[in-house]
């Protein structure tokens, strides 16, 4: 039976049919669904973590203990979860583990673009990348055989077009079968689990002999494979990037590589014997590239094709017909085509949602000339015209560090930290203690919107719920500031501007470390409404202020202000602003 799955619903799928009884995320763009879908499969244990370390480390510690595992996490997840994820490849497993990363070339939703293909080789272990649906599905199961067989962690690389992207899966007719009961005792073997650097320098000359074997597995594998064609190019493609190629070079011959490391050495020179010359079409670094230079083949890649953002047939067929390997025409007449099509969208930046609680928050920074170090959030959003209130963001919870280091360089101005609530459980807490131990005179203003709601409403340890909706002990915000020995700390809702604003004033001016709690659900989340408010047009002096708090329901006028009732969510902010009284509560 076929059925059309995104990449990561056939991830989820995957790793179900494949016995992974246990699955660990934090929710991050475009990783997210994997884990919503799996978590919907019967019998298994699926779980959001605080953060990506933690997750890694629970994936770690059920393959400990022989479950298959799977973690999946955005690129610059695996940045977290780097210490563990070199670890484990040293100590190995019992179970089958896989750790998913979801690659963002073009930073629809990142902060970076890094290709995390890199990680496989500086850490040591060996990493899949699917073409399609139907591909991340079996690279699941090949995966974790792969994982048991060689004793190590296994790396699927997926990018935000696969992730997203749709595509016809084999699916069983009778359903997946279901996980049977496993009891199993943990097997203690302390001299391979123990990393100690006795036993660590043991292991990594087990890990390079490792390596070999992984490459001659590599040769003989069918998820690498050349596709003959025309022998004047031969193009060298994995994952999303080779499926955009087939449209470019159709007569081509190919070398597709399911297994991006290691690659396979006698395959890839048995290819180049076939063709009069090499292509590699890849996405972000020159990884391929450079691997195949190094054996002594000559080869172009990025010479022709960007090394930054995201690949598409177009894009790919651009540079090939500037660089002569295809006719001109075609290419001109389809970016043509494209910029045409492009011309005809209407511009939307990025705004806050309408009634979102973090608007009132900026607009009171703003008023209050303070220095806004920022995180990563919907509330990043707060940098951006007309609020222009947030002046650094970073990563994940380095808004409270960097405005500690600030304050220790001696900056006179008064400063603030704004972090959101899922984001200071992943990697707040410990900047926050470190601001409290060492003193600085920091506001950190928590924007608990109640919910991970970036990346589509995700619980955290703070809801109360897990991800399978089971009602568990929420941690409480105040009682753990106040628990980690702050003595000043505040709750307060955004949407009233005059009580934030004195709080705000009250902490600043105190000179001390201090926690505002800037409380209001997301309102996409809660879906609450109340009445618009409308607009005295014979009041409305037009000048413009209400609009400066970037509310998408105010619709500027020719000498008035209106407010569009279907956007418009009721907050009352703008009746707070307004100078003139013009906009009245209904």
């Amino acid at each position: 039976m076929k059925k059309l799955m995104t990449g990561n619903e056939a991830i989820a799928y995957g790793a179900y049919i494949n016995g992974v009884r246990v699955g660990v995320a934090y929710p991050g763009t475009p990783s997210t669904e994997i884990m919503e879908n799996y978590a919907r499969y019967p019998g298994v244990a699926a779980e959001w973590a605080p953060n990506e370390n933690v997750a890694m480390d629970v994936g770690i510690g059920a393959a400990y203990a022989g479950s298959r595992a799977l973690v999946a996490m955005k690129h610059v997840g695996v940045n977290v979860a780097a210490d563990s994820l070199f670890y484990v490849v040293y100590t190995g497993l019992k179970g089958g583990l896989v750790i998913v990363t979801s690659d963002d070339p073009g930073m629809h939703s990142s902060q970076n673009e890094q290709d995390n293909r890199n990680y496989a080789k500086f850490a040591k272990l060996p990493m899949l990348e699917p073409a399609n649906s139907e591909e991340a599905k079996q690279f699941v199961g090949i995966a974790l055989e792969m994982s048991e067989a060689f004793d190590t962690p296994v790396m699927l690389r997926t990018v935000t077009r696969l992730s997203h992207s749709s595509s016809i899966v084999e699916v069983s007719e009778e359903g997946p079968p279901a996980l049977q009961e496993n009891h199993v005792f943990y097997e203690r073997n302390a001299s391979k689990f123990v990393m100690v650097p006795a036993n660590a320098r043991r292991r990594h000359p087990v890990i390079e002999e490792r390596l070999k074997k992984l490459a001659e597995f590599a040769e003989g594998s069918p998820i690498n494979r050349i596709e003959p064609g025309d022998n004047r190019i031969g193009i060298v493609a994995s994952g999303a990037v080779y499926q955009y190629a087939r449209e470019v070079f159709p007569e081509a011959t190919f070398l597709k590589l399911g297994m991006v490391y290691p690659l396979p050495e006698k395959l890839i020179h048995q290819f180049a014997s076939q063709v009069k010359t090499v292509i590699v079409i890849e996405e972000l670094d020159p990884f391929f590239e450079e691997q195949i230079k190094l054996r002594g083949i000559p080869a172009r890649g990025k010479e022709i094709f960007p090394i930054t953002g995201e690949l598409s047939p177009a894009l790919i067929r651009e540079c090939a017909a500037s660089s002569g390997l295809i006719p001109a025409l075609a290419a001109r007449t389809e970016a043509a085509a494209a910029a045409a099509a492009a011309a005809e969208l209407p511009i939307r930046p990025p705004i806050l949602c309408p009634g979102c609680g973090h608007r009132g928050m900026f607009h009171v920074f703003r008023e209050s000339g303070a220095l806004v170090l920022g995180d990563i959030g919907c509330y990043t959003l707060g940098s951006a015209p007309p609020l222009s209130a947030m002046h650094t963001t970073g990563c994940m919870g380095a808004s409270i560090g960097v405005a500690h280091g600030v304050a220790r360089a001696g900056v006179k101005d008064r400063i603030i930290a704004v972090i959101g609530d899922s984001t200071f459980f992943h990697s707040g807490i410990h900047p926050l203690i470190n601001i409290l131990y060492n003193q600085s005179n920091v506001t950190v203003v928590i924007a608990d919107n109640s919910v991970t709601a970036m990346t589509g409403h995700q619980q955290h340890p703070g809801t109360g719920i897990t991800l399978q909706q089971k009602v568990t002990k929420a941690i409480n915000l105040e009682q753990l500031v106040k628990s980690l020995g702050f003595e000043k700390v505040d709750t307060c809702d955004p949407y009233d501007l005059a009580s934030l604003s004195r709080t705000l004033d009250d902490h600043l001016e105190s000179g001390k470390p201090s926690v505002i709690i800037a409380r209001r659900p997301c309102v996409l989340y809660t879906r609450q409404k109340s009445t618009p408010p409308r607009v005295d047009v014979e009041l409305c002096i037009n000048c413009g202020t209400c609009l400066e708090i970037g509310c998408s329901p105010l619709i500027q006028e020719e000498d008035h202000v209106a407010i569009d009732p279907v956007l418009c969510n009721g907050c009352g902010l703008c009746i707070q602003v307004c100078p003139s009284g013009a906009i009245i509560k209904e």
